[in-house]
């Protein structure tokens, strides 16, 4: 439970409800800042000191603490408030199901610091608790098979391991994996990866990758694209359990 921010609720005459209506959002999702771990995304988080007469870092104090770049916490919040996550990935597994060897090897090469990748690792494999949580988001995700066949840093053995992790993932009642075979011909998710989000109101949001930047679109015109797009994509994977059996299969592979 957070405490301070039931306390200062409480505090301020406030409620679920009230607070909810003053911020033009459901009761449902302010109701959930109460648990562990759950906090306000960074547009509301401002307005809801504010109301109850708190600084930030009084209600939620790990978010000064957070490891993740700052340019990506706004996502991060999403995916925490999110009931649904849909992800497609064309070159790498996605973060909310990589080993912690994984997601070290995805930075090689990279100009930064070993501390510096300690922290994005750290702060990547801190966001995969959503998955294991109470209540949980679905994630659906769709994979490339070349992310299952290409090795990671040239390690065989790191391979192995995450594709058993993936395995295990793909076994969770709240996760589904498909991939995409590789003799399969042209297809839109050649043109890049990206995340659909659901929140409990039923906003749709995306964040999309791409060389330059990464960003978040919640314009309705680019989210139908998107929600089309992931429709033809998924439509051309492999059902899932034939999915996890190619998985048990890539996983063998490697050792």
């Amino acid at each position: 439970m957070n405490h301070a921010f039931v306390a200062a609720l409480a505090e301020a005459c406030e409620t679920a409800e009230s607070l909810g209506g003053r911020l033009g959002i459901h009761p449902k999702t302010v109701a959930r800042w109460a648990n562990p771990g759950r906090i306000p995304q960074s547009r509301h988080r401002a307005e809801v000191a504010k109301i109850l007469g708190k600084n930030v870092s009084e209600l939620w104090p790990d978010t000064l603490n957070r490891r993740e770049p700052v340019w990506f916490r706004p996502w991060v919040d999403i995916e925490r408030e999110a009931v649904a996550l849909r992800a497609f990935q064309l070159a790498w597994v996605p973060g909310l199901l990589q080993t912690e060897a994984y997601a070290r090897a995805t930075f090689t090469g990279q100009p930064l610091a070993k501390d510096e990748v300690g922290e994005l690792v750290a702060a990547r494999v801190a966001r995969q608790g959503i998955l294991t949580r109470e209540r949980g988001p679905l994630f659906v995700a769709v994979l490339d098979e070349g992310i299952i066949r290409r090795p990671a840093a040239g390690d065989r053995r790191l391979m192995a391991e995450q594709l058993a992790h993936l395995v295990r993932c793909a076994e969770m009642p709240n996760v589904q994996l498909h991939v995409v075979p590789r003799e399969t011909a042209t297809y839109p998710g050649l043109d890049g990866p990206f995340t659909l989000a659901e929140l409990p109101d039923g906003t749709r949001v995306a964040h999309v990758d791409s060389q330059a930047r990464a960003q978040i679109v919640d314009q309705t015109s680019d989210i139908a694209t998107l929600e089309h797009r992931w429709e033809r994509i998924r439509g051309e994977a492999l059902p899932r359990g034939r999915s996890l059996e190619l998985l048990r299969e890539a996983a063998a592979s490697w050792t």
